[in-house]
């Protein structure tokens, strides 16, 4: 479910400049930056959420608690877009071991699945209409193409969002079985195979075991929606 397209082009990173030994470095945030989300994140996550779901359908896909819930037991599926240190836009996913999705995929993570169940793409308002969602998404997929045993990614959506999902190489599988209140979804699927596009800035998708802070390049900022 998502709150949002070719897909963008990344500019290899550049080497930060060297800095002598004799001069003491600042530390600031960085201006862009994308990591692994963790429960510390959970309440920005949610106010996110609630901000981009209840005004459009009335339902959040995920309660406070069932955020915690996944970032707890499978953190390395979620990734979050940083701007100075504020959370911007966020993905949120879990590994689900049917064809297809049920109402158990809405709380549970199967450890031993090989499809990512992407239960949530939500940007912050203030950051919509500036290609961020596009941009996130295709990170995630690379991303996924680094863990061995994930195959495909699904997740289900309103019928007003299927354009922006094929355009990010999505395919539709059907009527969802899965309703809330009185909205129904469509299922759509992506083939994860192969290898992550490699490219000089390649360790920006790498961080299952060991999340990396990764600056975004101005390239990235620059795609829109």
């Amino acid at each position: 479910m998502s709150v949002v397209g070719a897909q963008p082009f990344i500019k290899p990173m550049q080497s930060p400049p060297s800095v002598s030994p004799g001069i003491q470095r600042r530390h600031t945030l960085p201006a862009s930056e994308v990591r692994p989300l963790n429960t510390q994140d959970a309440i920005s996550v949610f106010e996110i959420e609630r901000e981009a779901f209840i005004s459009v359908s009335g339902e959040c896909p995920l309660h406070l608690d069932e955020v915690r819930h996944f970032l707890t037991l499978c953190p390395e599926l979620s990734m979050g877009w940083f701007e100075e240190g504020r959370l911007v836009a966020f993905i949120i996913g879990s590994l689900w071991d049917q064809d297809r999705l049920t109402t158990e995929a809405l709380t549970l993570h199967k450890p031993c699945g090989s499809t990512v169940h992407i239960h949530i793409l939500a940007v912050h308002r203030t950051f919509r209409q500036q290609g961020k969602g596009p941009i996130l998404l295709w990170r995630y997929l690379q991303y996924l193409r680094c863990l061995p045993n994930v195959r495909r990614a699904v997740l289900m959506c309103e019928d007003f969002l299927i354009p922006f999902y094929r355009k990010s190489g999505f395919k539709v599988l059907g009527r969802c079985a899965i309703t809330v209140a009185n909205l129904t979804f469509t299922e759509m699927w992506y083939p994860i195979s192969g290898h992550a596009y490699m490219r000089r800035n390649s360790e920006a998708i790498r961080f299952p075991q060991h999340p990396l802070t990764v600056p975004l390049t101005k390239t990235d900022e620059r795609v829109d929606v």
